[in-house]
């Protein structure tokens, strides 16, 4: 049974979803005003990976993640750019979708963007104006009034007086209170605008998120997802707005995902510390970046590095050898390898702990081709192959794993494989030192070759 860690009661709670068999699912996404970095990536990954474990148990799952495609970022960016806002945010999204692909993450079911849904914003925000739970300052900016939602603070667990004591703001006479935040900006010379009751402007962040997913989802639906970042302001504004607004309950499971952090620094873009994925796909593949971010709980921070992604490549290499070269196979029977696996992922996705499954899968694979026939290890190979794919790894074939692809300078299949056999010829004529002399030539190449009983295979360093 699927237990799932609520941000909101902060603990574990058995999943049950509104109806049966079916989940509703919203991840807050991208805001396409640059490449996405790492940061982007785990969000990404964690989420695609629990939207692929739903459905592979039975799911059925309508996954809404949406683009921020208008705020004060992008309306900068283009400004600095001298490009059309439009034009900048398609061609992020062309990108982001691109960095989707390499890292083998599914599209969501819907998704929405902000530009889309503006109606559906300015019947939320009149609703929340004719309830009394929001005003317009003298800027002609609307805001919401915190202190009309009796709930605020819970997904953060702060109380009122605790936030308005840290917040540092500057004295603002159009706001009732520091912590009211904007629904609505008026317009301003130069900025995209859309007519409103209220008078012409552009929504505010906080409740586009809220707009979309009432309209796709409807006023109540099971998981809520995003980086730990926005629990606090964004999620707790989204369910004060929603809450506010429909009068009920509009989320039953609160899921973050923590931080990646460079030399215990957050990484971010303010900080300028970030790494984006096209740069780190420039030298790891991406299967090496998906690997690197499952190998720790979504809940944990997880902290980069070159050593980091080394070690899961060299990680995902162990496991690809233990399916390299078996023959082709159905999956083994539920097995307790299946069992332990479901059991680790029911257990709040704990990625982690799947995969020390499969390393243990791949360990006794390795030990059966030995001792037993290929038969047995091959159908524990493809188990391990279907249980891999599960977590969108291992979606290789193994022979192109190693082998791979040869960069502008290296050598091609076609080559190595000549070479191979030139040296197999001088081994058979006992020329031994051609047979190192091509070895090192190799090697050189960044081609490590593997003699064996069965013959010599060779994979790229």
């Amino acid at each position: 049974m699927l237990h799932i860690y609520n941000s909101l009661t902060r603990q574990k709670e058995v999943f049950k979803p509104i109806e049966p068999q079916q989940v509703r699912m919203y991840v807050c996404g991208m805001t396409v005003y640059d490449y996405c970095h790492l940061g982007h990536a785990r969000v990404m990954v964690v989420f695609d990976t629990v939207y692929r474990y739903l459905k592979a148990s039975g799911y059925a799952v309508d996954y809404v993640r949406n683009i921020t495609d208008i705020d004060d970022k992008i309306i900068k960016r283009a400004a600095d750019n001298n490009e059309p806002i439009d034009a900048l945010t398609q061609r992020f999204i062309d990108a982001m979708h691109k960095d989707e692909d390499a890292l083998n993450v599914r599209r969501p079911t819907s998704e929405p963007r902000a530009t889309g849904n503006v109606p559906e914003m300015l019947a939320m925000i009149q609703t929340l104006l004719d309830k009394g739970m929001a005003y317009q300052g003298k800027n002609g900016d609307v805001y919401y009034d915190v202190s009309k939602f009796d709930g605020y603070g819970k997904l953060s667990g702060r109380k009122l007086d605790e936030l308005r004591a840290g917040e540092r703001v500057a004295v603002d006479e159009v706001k009732d209170d520091p912590l009211d935040f904007v629904l609505w900006k008026a317009v301003k010379p130069g900025e995209p605008a859309w007519d409103a009751p209220w008078g012409q402007g552009r929504p505010g962040w906080h409740i586009e998120c809220s707009a979309m997913s009432q309209k796709l989802l409807g006023d109540h639906f099971d998981i809520h997802g995003g980086g730990s970042d926005l629990q606090f302001p964004h999620h707790e504004n989204e369910i004060a707005q929603s809450e506010g607004c429909i009068g009920h309950k509009h989320v039953n499971y609160w899921m973050h995902n923590g931080f990646i952090r460079v030399n215990d620094e957050k990484m971010s873009k303010s900080l300028n510390n970030f790494f984006t994925i096209r740069e780190v796909l420039r030298e790891y593949k991406a299967a090496d970046i998906r690997f690197f971010i499952l190998n720790s709980h979504y809940r944990s921070q997880l902290n980069y590095g070159t050593d980091q992604l080394d070690a899961a490549h060299a990680s995902l290499s162990r496991l690809y050898t233990a399916m390299r070269g078996l023959p082709e196979s159905l999956p083994a029977a539920y097995t307790d390898y299946e069992k332990r696996f479901i059991a680790a992922m029911d257990d709040d996705f704990n990625t982690p702990e799947a995969l020390a499954v499969l390393f243990e899968l791949a360990s006794d694979i390795n030990r059966i081709r030995k001792t037993q026939s290929d038969a047995t290890a091959a159908s524990l190979g493809a188990l391990l192959q279907r249980l891999g794919n599960t977590l969108g790894l291992l979606q290789d074939d193994p022979e192109s794993w190693f082998k791979g692809s040869s960069t502008a300078d290296g050598l091609d299949e076609a080559s190595i494989e000549a070479l191979i056999q030139q040296r197999l010829d001088a081994r058979k004529a006992k020329q031994w030192a051609e047979s190192d002399r091509i070895r090192d030539e190799l090697k050189a190449q960044g081609v490590i070759l593997e003699d064996s009983a069965g013959g010599t295979t060779w994979k790229r360093a």
